[in-house]
């Protein structure tokens, strides 16, 4: 399986994210992609993991998507087993506590690898300080 870890720059309207969120789910669950979503309206960080020739038609999508802006790959790596165990997104609205946040990507990311967890973690940090 092919795992893709990426940051991009987007300045997306609550209407974009959620249909970003309604359409990423239904493509992901038929193409048996899992990972995690961090989306804030300005930045996205995701991470997808799934067959390979499935992920990088997914990340190929992402990359032509004009609400991505200076995507870059923060890693690529083949792994032998899923780290996330059904596709979960975790999305910045008004009103979610910042602790609330951190402790529902902290959930979602018990089974990442270390690298993983420690930038996801570390991105809503530094987001919940801006």
């Amino acid at each position: 399986m092919l795992q893709i870890m990426y940051i991009s720059t987007g300045a997306c309207a609550p209407e974009d994210i959620a249909q970003i969120l309604t359409v990423s789910r239904a493509n992901n669950r038929r193409d048996s992609i899992t990972g995690l979503l961090y989306a804030d309206g300005r930045r996205f960080l995701q991470v997808l993991e799934g067959p390979e020739a499935a992920v990088e038609r997914a990340f190929a999508r992402i990359g032509a998507d004009s609400r991505h802006r200076a995507v870059v790959v923060l890693s690529r790596r083949t792994i032998d087993a899923r780290e996330f165990g059904d596709w979960a997104m975790a999305h910045r609205t008004p009103g979610l506590e910042s602790d609330a946040l951190i402790a529902l990507i902290a959930q979602r990311l018990e089974t990442a690898s270390p690298n993983v967890r420690a930038t996801f973690e570390g991105f809503a940090k530094i987001r919940r300080a801006a």
